[in-house]
């Protein structure tokens, strides 16, 4: 079996491809640069292990929440390799691939992406017999909801630290948090959570891959 996964979802662009067990990871921060680099780096990768689009089993994407425009152009990416190919398209939540970031713990886990605005992506979970479980629904929350949610037990991660981590401070104390290599999504949680998701479908293919936008009004897409 063979999986290609990429998110590009925030400033830093994940890929990783499955190969019958084997895991190859890369990742690049593109910044405004990502529409001009994905195809070549996805092309680059693929070529690296002697492999091309058509010898790929399935495909992943990260829906987001996260940048509108990095959502669009992933997904769009994506299901041109699916339709073409006719393989199927696993779709992805950027807050389940960023929370496998967080080691084993007893505590609450917390990412909190930049939403901008004075808001908060977000989602909670907690290990469970060893697996992540997630414990509400994707929320886009203000500063203030945000921290208000937060209880001291919690490991709170993500580039909305860079703005909030001073005031979760004040607010928690004892909360913890981790460091900068586990504020963005990497590609091989991608594959992790599509192994997950064909062993639940018995291979049949009956997957979703839509954007998830937490911004309704500001995010339309008009024909």
């Amino acid at each position: 079996m063979r999986i290609l996964a990429i998110d590009t979802t925030t400033p830093f662009f994940t890929l990783a491809i499955y190969d019958n067990g084997k895991v190859c990871e890369y990742n690049l921060k593109t910044g405004r640069r990502l529409s001009e680099l994905l195809a070549p780096l996805v092309k680059k990768s693929l070529n690296a292990l002697g492999l091309n689009p058509g010898d790929m089993d399935y495909f992943a994407v990260g829906c987001g929440p996260g940048s509108f425009t990095g959502i669009r152009l992933g997904l769009s990416f994506m299901k041109g390799f699916g339709l073409a190919s006719g393989k199927p398209l696993i779709g992805e939540s950027t807050l389940d691939i960023l929370a496998m970031n967080c080691p084993l713990t007893d505590k609450k886990i917390i990412p909190a992406i930049d939403a901008r605005r004075g808001l908060v992506y977000s989602c909670e979970y907690k290990y469970k017999n060893g697996k992540l479980k997630r414990l509400t629904p994707y929320l886009l929350l203000s500063k203030e909801e945000f921290i208000r949610r937060i209880s001291p037990s919690s490991v709170i991660f993500a580039d909305a630290l860079n703005i909030y981590r001073e005031d979760i401070v004040k607010k928690t104390g004892r909360v913890s948090f981790l460091d900068k290599d586990a504020w963005y999504p990497k590609a091989h949680n991608m594959i992790a959570i599509a192994l997950e998701k064909i062993r639940k479908s018995g291979g049949r293919g009956n997957f979703k891959a839509e954007p998830v936008y937490l911004y309704p009004k500001e995010c339309q897409i008009r024909r």
